[in-house]
């Protein structure tokens, strides 16, 4: 099953490319198909496919052996939080350090521009690596942090006064009720809850940059996806698709722990989060900014 994230779709935690996926059927207590020239089929419980078995009935996947150097959810959420650490100190640095006044707003926003285009091409080159990069990561993060700051202190300072930490507030609320949804069993995370999210998530992509298109050739909001009623009705669908990637990524990083993902995937499921954190965020971010706008 390929994650909601990039990161996810090459090695590791997307089982469907040269591991075990939703396809494969494996024999008995034996290696999932397609482990041919796998670095851990053999005895490694993580060659396993763990939907062939348990889509149906969605049980509870068995836990793997207690072996060295396998990931944990301790490394998980250490990885998370020095990545998230990073993105909100450079965050942080770039709203007290980049002045956004009418003198300096133009110089500010096109830093902020350009960090977001760099963190968007390391994010790219890291999904597409086949191992994790910490320092990859990590620039990424901070990058982000970098436009986010910039960005949330015009939004701030220019459209709606504390839409920075209602975003905030926001993106905790969702994450913490994901979370507990999930461990709750309410959220069932399998092949027919994958395929809905990626089709709804080309969908609203595909919009979004049709919309960008006629912004960028007429001018104003383009079809008006991004501001007034259908901007509201598309930054909730937004809000709501993020949730949906949360749940794609637990449920990877649980079978990852389950069934023994190295250690370093760690960094990758921290990736994969941190760009599932940001995407609600920033959909938060433009929501209360129209909210407020409209007042």
């Amino acid at each position: 099953m390929r994650s909601s994230n990039p990161v996810f779709s090459r090695r590791g935690f997307s089982r469907d490319n040269g591991y075990a996926g939703f396809n494969a059927q494996p024999q008995a207590g034996g290696p999932a198909v397609g482990t041919q020239g796998n670095p851990y089929a053999g005895n490694n419980p993580y060659a396993q496919n763990p939907y062939a078995q348990q889509d149906l009935q969605y049980g509870a996947p068995p836990q793997a052996p207690a072996t060295t150097g396998r990931m944990t959810m301790d490394d998980v959420v250490m990885r998370t939080a020095t990545t998230l650490g990073v993105l909100v100190l450079t965050a942080a640095l770039a709203w007290a350090l980049l002045p956004v006044d009418t003198a300096n707003i133009n110089k500010s926003y096109g830093i902020a521009i350009g960090a977001g285009l760099v963190a968007m091409v390391l994010g790219l080159v890291q999904s597409f690596k086949r191992k994790a990069s910490p320092p990859l990561i990590l620039a990424y993060a901070a990058l982000e942090g970098v436009f986010l700051g910039v960005l949330s202190s015009i939004v701030d300072n220019y459209i709606a006064s504390g839409a920075a930490m209602q975003a905030v507030l926001g993106t905790m609320a969702v994450f913490v009720a994901v979370l507990v949804a999930y461990k709750a069993g309410w959220i069932r995370v399998n092949r027919r809850f994958y395929g809905f999210v990626m089709a709804a998530a080309m969908g609203f992509i595909l919009l979004m940059a049709v919309n960008l298109l006629f912004a960028v050739f007429g001018g104003g909001d383009g079809l008006g996806f991004r501001s007034g009623g259908l901007g509201i009705v598309f930054g909730i669908i937004g809000v709501l698709l993020g949730a949906c990637f949360l749940a794609l990524d637990f449920k990877q990083v649980e079978d990852g722990i389950a069934y023994g993902a190295p250690r370093e995937e760690a960094w990758l499921a921290a990736f994969g989060l941190t760009m599932t954190l940001v995407w609600i965020y920033l959909e938060f971010l433009r929501l209360i900014a129209i909210l407020q706008g409209n007042d």
